[in-house]
């Protein structure tokens, strides 16, 4: 596929980063020649310095001629621009990101009469994650696939004390389902049965959604169900705006602390349900005057990596059920969790995952990024005559940094074996390392040619919105 993307801040970058693994052709524009130079050095894409908003330089990439035009800029306004203008030019599908609540009532507008095919808003993806994992109960990270068959659980070795120090293949409690990756040391491990189990390992389990359900609720503090009605939120900026809204709705009682007195007065009348508190979250004093303790879950979506990370690990100390840290760095959402808070966001993948699953049409119903980009939990639907097919899995040269972990084939869902052969219109949940990607398309997609990068300067556009 032929992609333009406009716009290489953090979500830019992060999806180039993504398609270009995917063996797509990318070229991505920016008017910062240190963002581009970044995006040169590490990943095969066509580099373009200059205004994306502008009717020449798209004309001159090709904007029309591209399969997809991604808009990312800073701008909500020059994002919806870009858009139009590459529709207009031949382009037959177009996203963007569109971000300020403001906008957040004319999506269907943007779609619908505009033409826009996809609008993603990081913060909102965030706070819709988060509200999920609030109203879900389990403290544990469970996710679901094919419409909430296939459970996705993360649990802590220790948590599954009769596990350590044995051999995967000696464990008898993974029944239904698989331990398709270990998180150790720092870094995403694809087990086999002769893997053994470490203390400080974190397991993921993918498989039938009764049989993890059954082995959460079936071992202690992991299968404790803490249904929460009070919600600190640290900080009120978009992602906080949208998740007090998607808790209020919900029937919680949410409590906002927010510094800037602005702020505060406009989350107060747009969100007339919250208590909307006027201060600062890092103080102790007010913290507690607020009644950290009694709350059944902290949030903090501060601007700031640290004070996410300290509130939240003093929202633990506390003895606050469940703990949400907002992160900006992605490759330190892995670490953070390994510190005891419960969940970390990062909006970045979040988003990005949302527009790998819309650029990948009805190939992929959904996709999750993984420790920080360094894995892909992705749901497939199986083409028609895709090379896997027909053929064993244990000879269809699967990869080792590739897992299938669950199949579902007319509403039926069966861990597969070596022995077993996928049929077209299967759903398969797969686990693939980042680095495997081009292998795994190979096996479900038609072949598509590469593009070498090279660093292309064009018309540069002063003033202009470019990055995050």
């Amino acid at each position: 596929m032929d992609i333009l993307i406009v716009g290489m801040g953090k979500l830019g970058y992060k999806l180039a980063e993504t398609l270009s693994s995917g063996e797509h052709n990318i070229t991505v524009v920016d008017v910062e020649e240190q963002a581009l130079q970044r995006a040169v050095n590490r990943l095969d894409v066509l580099a373009v310095t200059g205004n994306g908003a502008q009717l020449q330089l798209l004309q001159e990439v090709g904007a029309g001629k591209k399969d997809l035009v991604v808009a990312v800029t800073s701008s909500d306004e020059i994002n919806v621009l870009i858009c139009l203008t590459a529709k207009k030019l031949g382009c037959p599908r177009v996203a963007a990101r569109v971000r300020h609540p403001e906008y957040a009532g004319q999506i269907d507008f943007f779609t619908e009469q505009l033409a826009i095919d996809f609008i993603t808003n990081p913060e909102l993806d965030t706070a819709n994650e988060v509200a999920r994992y609030l109203l879900r109960g389990y403290t544990s990270h469970l996710e679901s696939f094919a419409g909430g068959r296939v459970g996705l659980f993360e649990v802590p070795a220790q948590g599954l004390p009769e596990v350590v120090g044995k051999t995967l293949a000696e464990a008898d409690v993974f029944r239904d389902m698989l331990v398709v990756a270990i998180y150790r040391d720092g870094e995403v491990l694809i087990p086999s049965g002769a893997t053994r189990v470490e203390s400080d390992d974190l397991l993921q389990l993918i498989g039938r959604r009764e049989a993890v359900t059954a082995l959460i609720r079936g071992h202690g503090a992991l299968g404790q169900r803490h249904v929460a009605k009070k919600v600190m939120i640290l900080g009120g900026g978009k992602a906080a705006f949208y998740l007090a809204g998607r808790l209020l709705a919900s029937g919680l009682s949410v409590k906002i602390i927010e510094q800037d007195e602005e702020r505060c007065n406009y989350l107060a009348a747009q969100l007339p349900g919250a208590l909307v508190i006027c201060g600062d979250g890092t103080d102790l004093d007010l913290l507690q005057d607020e009644n950290l303790a009694e709350m059944d879950a902290l949030v903090s979506f501060t601007g700031h990596d640290e004070e996410n990370l300290m509130l939240a690990l003093l929202g633990k100390q506390q003895g606050v059920p469940k703990v949400v840290a907002k992160v900006s760095r992605s490759n330190f959402v892995p670490i953070i969790e390994q510190l005891g808070i419960d969940r970390a966001v990062n909006p970045v993948l979040i988003s990005a995952g949302e527009l790998v699953r819309f650029i990948q049409g009805g190939q992929i119903a959904s996709l999750s990024l993984m420790f920080g980009g360094q894995a892909e939990v992705l749901e497939m639907v199986v083409p028609p005559g895709a090379p896997i097919i027909g053929r064993k899995l244990s000879e269809a040269r699967i990869p080792q940094g590739v897992i299938l972990g669950a199949v579902v084939r007319r509403g039926q869902v069966f861990i597969p074996k070596g022995d077993s052969v996928l049929q077209g219109q299967d759903r398969v949940i797969a686990f693939c390392l980042h680095r495997e990607l081009p292998a795994l398309n190979k096996l479900f997609y038609p072949k598509r040619k590469g593009l070498g990068h090279e660093l292309w300067t064009g018309r540069k556009g002063a003033g202009k919105p470019s990055a995050d």
